[in-house]
């Protein structure tokens, strides 16, 4: 009896290795590739919108974002950080990363950007907002910082592009200096703390980006920028020559440049250089 089982049991084994030998091997999955952003503070909407759309793209392939403002990317990038694509919302970060850039720019001589893959994905506009439903005081121009009106503004800091054009358009206006020294200034780390700021009525007004703006609804906008008063807005982006994976950055580069990724930054208020 006992042989008769033993006999059974091998039988038993032997039939199912061969089963399994006559199975399709199963597929072998494709290695996953991550793909790590630095972008400006200001596009986190928009990019966490165009990441979802690529997973879809290409499933094998996690894109990772660090959003802050360019000047703190920019020295993160020049520390060592682990970055493969980096979008600044000036171009004075990016330059001052690029071989290629003015010296004048450039002045350590860095190189950390891939020249031929740089190209601009956005231009934006700069406006004075307010708290929605509390602009009591009537603030409705960039002049009126200087006044009355407003006894405490949000700006940027001097390494945010966003506080640079804010400081380029109160020069260009004449207010710079007496605003600077007035003690009214509130300086932010990056657009988004500007519009913390203001939404949270903190300050009277702030500075930010138009579609900053539209992403809240505890904030309106009080003015646009006076025509004229700050160079044009563009953002660079660019492969850095560090990329852990040269041809999957560049994918994601062509993904943005792409319609279905346009369509996004337009539907948020960005414009499409060239287009």
């Amino acid at each position: 009896m006992r042989r008769s089982k033993l006999v059974s049991s091998v039988l038993s084994l032997a039939l199912l290795a061969a089963l399994l030998a006559l199975m399709p091997a199963a597929p072998v999955l494709a290695a996953s590739k991550t793909i790590t952003v630095f972008a400006a503070a200001s596009m986190t909407e928009s990019l966490n919108e165009i990441g979802g759309l690529y997973k879809k793209a290409a499933p094998d392939v996690e894109v990772v974002f660090n959003f802050d403002s360019s000047g703190t990317l920019k020295t993160q990038i020049q520390n060592g950080a682990d970055c493969d694509i980096f979008i600044s919302a000036g171009q004075r970060q990016m330059n001052q990363l690029d071989s290629a850039a003015d010296p004048s720019v450039n002045t350590e001589g860095l190189d950390f950007v891939a020249s031929a893959t740089r190209f601009n994905i956005v231009s934006n506009k700069v406006v004075l907002i307010v708290p929605k439903g509390k602009n009591t005081k009537g603030i409705s121009d960039f002049k009126d910082a200087e006044g009355d009106k407003v006894s405490l503004i949000s700006l940027g800091n001097s390494d945010v592009p966003v506080g640079q054009y804010a400081q380029e358009i109160y020069t260009n206006l004449g207010l710079w200096d007496s605003l600077n020294s007035s003690g009214k200034i509130s300086f932010a780390s990056n657009v988004k703390e500007v519009l913390t700021q203001v939404a949270a009525g903190a300050v009277d007004c702030g500075v930010v980006y138009s579609t900053d703006a539209a992403t809240s609804d505890q904030v309106e906008i009080a003015a646009d920028a006076p025509a004229g008063s700050h160079a044009p807005i563009t953002y660079p982006a660019a492969v850095m020559k560090g990329a852990k994976d040269e041809a999957a950055a560049l994918a994601f580069v062509d993904f943005l440049k792409g319609e279905e990724a346009s369509g996004v930054l337009k539907r948020i208020g960005f414009a499409i250089p060239g287009k």
